[in-house]
């Protein structure tokens, strides 16, 4: 089995493999372009999106600069997706993103992690676990979502959080690490802020 077959499968590998480091590269070279293009060239940045990432659905929106270590290749986005400055994804595992997906700015996804046992991070092995953020999820300013973590549709997730295991859907959940404080309910339908009430008749 090669690396780039490890890499697939989840297993330790080296990202420094010759062929993969190449594909990689080929990636990287696209983000620079995408992220040297103009405000004023949206159609580009969609059709450069379009070649970019693994999927991307309709009207999706990324505020350069955008990091990502494969350029978004292993990244599948659905529709209405907005992200603010500074997103970063760890692309080399898979990471798979809902509808209506909000990134507030500095965010950072991570699917790469390295062994803990020194003598496999001398040699800069690692391994990669895919990331999955369910449909209609807001991500507060400056979360880091780890490898591995599910996070469930409808859920908010608060500013500065550690997301290090899953988190359900419907709920309210912040911290490090990342905990759920309480579910979404009816509160949350009278309510926008604190006690200041959404005037839901002129929406």
């Amino acid at each position: 089995m090669n690396d780039k077959e490890r890499m697939e499968k989840g297993l330790i590998y080296s990202p420094f493999d010759e062929e993969l480091f190449e594909e990689q590269l080929k990636a990287l070279d696209k983000l620079y372009d995408f992220n040297h293009t103009r405000p004023y060239e949206q159609a580009k940045r969609q059709s450069m999106m379009k070649e970019m990432f693994g999927s991307v659905g309709v009207n999706c929106y990324i505020e350069p600069p955008f990091y990502a270590n494969w350029g978004g290749k292993h990244v599948f986005m659905g529709n209405n997706v907005y992200a603010n400055f500074n997103l970063t994804l760890v692309d080399d595992g898979n990471i798979y993103i809902g509808d209506n997906v909000m990134f507030g700015p500095n965010i950072t996804v991570a699917t790469a992690n390295h062994p803990i046992k020194p003598e496999l991070r001398k040699r800069a092995l690692q391994y990669n676990k895919d990331v999955h953020i369910g449909d209609n999820v807001w991500l507060g300013a400056g979360a880091v979502i780890v490898p591995g973590v599910n996070i469930g549709e409808n859920s908010v997730i608060g500013a500065l959080s550690v997301v290090t295991k899953d988190i359900p859907a419907n709920v309210v959940a912040a911290g490090n690490p990342c905990r759920v404080l309480r579910e979404i309910g009816e509160h949350d339908r009278e309510y926008f802020y604190k006690n200041e009430r959404i005037d839901w008749e002129n929406l």
